[in-house]
């Protein structure tokens, strides 16, 4: 038996642009649904937005985004996001946040983390920069545009 989790995003009319900056990052493949794909009248508000939505990769990364019903359209400004969606901060070395979850993407190397991160941190705010840390070689954390909090490192490799 094999399971996969995906992680989920729930935005408020911002689930297309984040899907396309998301693949803009990964890469991989861009699907997308709208309300009015699966009946809605067209010119109904709301019938734009996405009732089902995915980014995948052949590595692996994968992540789902959906508008939420009734919701008002937000943007993709970090302020509008982060009160939406709550914030997160790192003091005397503690991370704090009122987010219910963070999305970790773990790569093999550090080149690899490092063009992600560079490609993510675009209007982003940084929580964390990519730098060593005592159980990777690379460990960063940022809340990007939407209000999404990511976590990027590199596998640490032990030895016994």
């Amino acid at each position: 038996m094999s399971i996969t989790t995906t992680t989920h995003l729930n935005f408020h009319g911002e689930a297309r642009a984040a899907l396309e900056f998301y693949q803009s990052v990964f890469g991989g493949q861009l699907t997308v649904a709208t309300y009015g794909d699966f009946g809605m009248p067209q010119d109904a508000p709301g019938a734009a937005n996405v009732v089902f939505g995915q980014v995948e990769t052949e590595q692996g990364f994968r992540v789902m985004a959906y508008d939420i019903p009734g919701e008002a359209g937000g943007t993709a400004d970090s302020d509008t996001a982060a009160s939406s969606t709550g914030s997160t901060r790192r003091d005397n070395g503690v991370t704090l946040t009122d987010q219910p979850f963070f999305v970790s993407v773990r790569g093999d190397t550090l080149d690899e983390i490092q063009g992600y991160w560079a490609a993510l941190s675009t209007g982003a705010s940084i929580v964390e920069p990519l730098a060593a840390s005592a159980w990777s070689p690379g460990f960063g954390m940022l809340t990007d545009a939407f209000g999404v909090t990511w976590i990027l490192d590199v596998a640490a490799v032990y030895t016994a």
